[in-house]
């Protein structure tokens, strides 16, 4: 039976690219059939880097059926998951996010969870010497993951296993590490064709707060203004989405990635009290500027209150 590996909903570059290179891994050096699948279609970031690495877009699912052989990898979240996932046959899971628990496997499986930047980074670990027969398109891959979810090392879940790991594959690949962070988040700040509704969900998670359910969505961009000039539609959008997701509310974070901040909405006095009581903020308005806030994982989802 051929192993699906993927990862979470409304995947990212570190959800597209890290399934393709575990697949590869099984597949080529473990001897283990296996497939990268997505959960989703691939935000404007990752489908540039699976154009610029000759990469295959996974294919998407949209769930597993009983029994199915899978590998998860950059979430151990079931809400980012196939509804059925716990009917799947978990084969192991690959992340670097807290533990949330709520998945359940047939017998013992790997589980390998550590406090890095990007799932991309463990897997290189956990691959030991046969890294290095990694060819040219996987290593674009797995740097692509690295910068992506390290915004260029500016992230405070940066760590210097990231950092390392980054400068060496790109002396690998003779590539300016600089020079190509800047042309990933040049297509990753371009959501001129998306909705207000695609944008809002584009990099999203959900979360609970005490009872109330949450839909946290970062936008990370270089050209902020892009989003923020659509403040008005998107707000309005907040609503139908959070109906529609089974949700209480929207918390859009959009993290300008070179001045390292982020600009959070503020519809209704729920988020107005969020952003206060999280953030230690004064809300005059309906958006907030939050200095040095960068990461969902380390700095906007542990501090969230109600």
């Amino acid at each position: 039976m051929t192993i699906q590996v993927f990862g979470h909903k409304s995947p990212d570059t570190d959800s597209t690219g890290s399934p393709i290179i575990w697949a590869w891994y099984l597949s080529e050096i473990k001897g283990t059939p296996a497939e990268a699948k997505l959960l989703g279609e691939p935000n404007t970031e990752a489908a540039f880097v699976l154009e610029k690495w000759s990469l295959d877009k996974p294919a998407i699912i949209d769930g597993v059926a009983e029994g199915d052989a899978v590998v998860i990898v950059d979430t151990n979240n079931p809400a980012e998951l196939p509804d059925a996932i716990n009917d799947a046959d978990v084969q192991a899971i690959i992340d670097h996010h807290k533990l949330v628990g709520g998945l359940e496997t047939k017998g013992p499986i790997d589980i390998t969870i550590r406090p890095l930047a990007c799932t991309a980074t463990i897997m290189y670990d956990l691959m030991g010497d046969d890294a290095d027969k990694m060819p040219d398109n996987i290593k674009g891959a797995m740097l692509s993951c690295i910068l992506s979810d390290t915004l260029e090392f500016r992230s405070p879940t940066t760590t210097d296993t990231d950092k390392e790991l980054a400068t060496k594959l790109a002396a690998e690949l003779n590539i300016d590490l600089g020079a190509y962070a800047s042309e990933m988040f040049e297509a990753k700040s371009d959501v001129s064709a998306f909705s207000d509704a695609d944008l809002i969900r584009m990099d999203s998670k959900q979360y609970e707060v005490d009872g109330t359910k949450f839909r946290v969505s970062v936008l990370e961009t270089t050209a902020p203004k892009l989003v923020l000039d659509r403040k008005d539609s998107l707000l309005a959008s907040f609503g139908d989405v959070a109906s529609e997701d089974g949700v209480d509310e929207v918390l859009l974070f959009v993290v300008d990635i070179l001045n390292e901040e982020a600009t959070l909405f503020v519809p209704n006095d729920l988020v107005k009290g969020v952003a206060e009581k999280s953030f230690d903020a004064t809300v005059d308005g309906d958006t907030v500027v939050l200095p040095g806030i960068m990461s969902r994982k380390k700095q906007i989802i542990p501090n969230l209150k109600v």
